[in-house]
């Protein structure tokens, strides 16, 4: 019997960024706007964040070096479209340079359309309560689709629509945790499925694209007292399950998985004292990637899933890898069991901007002096490249 844990033939094994806390200087959305406001609560702006607009080349290259396959990126709504109607041509052009570049070093670009962040105009005019929003998405999609016309498979269309639903429905950004997590705004859940449905629609016309959303899967426990399992369901629905189910028919569904949250009569509580925690406060538990995937396979019906998303923010690396290696061995037992599992994209590719929490919670597999953007790659980049180039762990 074979001592590794195999994975099948042309799994993708890659790591994972968003444009506004990598890119720096995304000066025209919303984001910005925020971190610059007068009181805000979040701790810091992106600023320059990483530089990877301009180092996109040497960061791919780090990864592919160590034996990655691939890497999932997304493309700044507010880069090309920095104001309502004007479309910049060099912003299209510089995402399909990125797209060439993934492709020229061996990596299968993975690439969102959207995570998080908008054009400063399309806040301005309501955000996603705009009764337009679902068709201005749409229009962006429109021009977005030469970044993606040849040489990439997999497009995720919103990122986590379920936290962009409690972020519009919670008064404060900063609340990004799991642990008591905004009530979602509903009527933004469902432009956020108009918006998807017509991104797929637009997609369509391209026959080797496979499009998707991504939901984080959130884990969530009942303590199993009385009233807890009812107050689960009422808790969970709104904010993970519903948008699995939504992907039903969907080409695959993107997970991201973290950690989990302990749900009681009166509903979900705060981490207890006695477990290991990360530099965002959430418990070390790495089968919440398995209990995601089971998840989303089942309340999906069975849709192909991706591991969009995946990892800790830990300053002690020897964690991360336990980590790794512990969720990749409860996703094996899942595909094991027969669920289609296309590929492990780790969070994140680079240390980078936490949104509200700034540069503290450190999630990469590549480490960055911030003063001279110097490029520092951690053993877990090596650990994660050796269990790619064997395909097994």
């Amino acid at each position: 019997m074979s001592q590794y844990l195999q994975f099948p033939d042309g799994f993708l094994w890659g790591a994972a960024t968003a444009a506004h806390q990598v890119e720096g200087g995304n000066v025209s959305n919303d984001w910005w706007l925020k971190e610059h406001a007068p009181g805000t609560t979040i701790v810091e702006p992106s600023g320059d964040a990483v530089d990877h607009y301009h180092r996109y080349r040497e960061d791919m290259k780090l990864l592919a070096d160590a034996g990655l396959t691939s890497y999932r990126f997304s493309i700044e709504w507010a880069r090309i479209e920095p104001e309502r109607g004007f479309i910049s041509r060099a912003a299209i052009d510089h995402y399909r340079r990125m797209v060439d570049a993934a492709i020229e070093v061996d990596l299968e670009p993975v690439v969102s359309l959207l995570h998080f962040t908008v054009p400063r105009w399309m806040f301005e005019a309501g955000f996603w309560r705009n009764p337009e929003a679902p068709e201005l998405f749409e229009r962006f999609v429109e021009t977005a689709i030469p970044i993606v016309s040849d040489g990439v498979r997999y497009v995720c269309t919103i990122n986590e629509p379920n936290i962009a639903a409690m972020l519009a429905g919670g008064e404060d950004a900063a609340n990004l945790v799991a642990f008591g997590l905004p009530n979602p705004d509903l009527g933004v859940a469902d432009a956020l499925l108009d918006s998807h449905t017509r991104a797929r629609s637009v997609l369509s016309q391209l026959p080797q694209i496979r499009s998707g959303w991504t939901v984080a899967t959130q884990a969530f426990h009942s303590t199993g007292e009385p009233g807890a399992d009812e107050k689960l369901r009422e808790y969970g629905y709104p904010r993970d399950d519903w948008y699995l189910e939504a992907a039903r028919g969907d080409d695959f569904v993107g997970v991201q998985a973290y950690t989990r949250t302990y749900i009681g009569p009166e509903g979900p509580l705060p981490v207890s004292d006695d477990v290991e925690t990360t530099l965002t406060g959430w418990e070390f538990f790495p089968p919440a990637l398995e209990l995601g995937v089971r998840s989303a396979w089942e309340l999906t019906g069975g849709v192909p899933v991706l591991v969009t998303e995946n990892g800790i923010a830990t300053s002690d690396d020897t964690r991360r890898v336990a980590y790794t290696d512990g969720a990749l061995r409860g996703l094996h037992a899942a595909m094991a069991d027969g669920i289609d599992v296309r590929g492990y994209l780790h969070w994140s590719a680079l240390d980078n901007y936490e949104w509200a929490s700034g540069f503290r919670p450190t999630f990469g597999l590549i480490g960055v002096d911030r003063s001279t953007f110097e490029r520092h790659p951690k053993p877990s980049l090596a650990w994660l490249g050796e269990v790619a180039r064997r395909n097994a762990l």
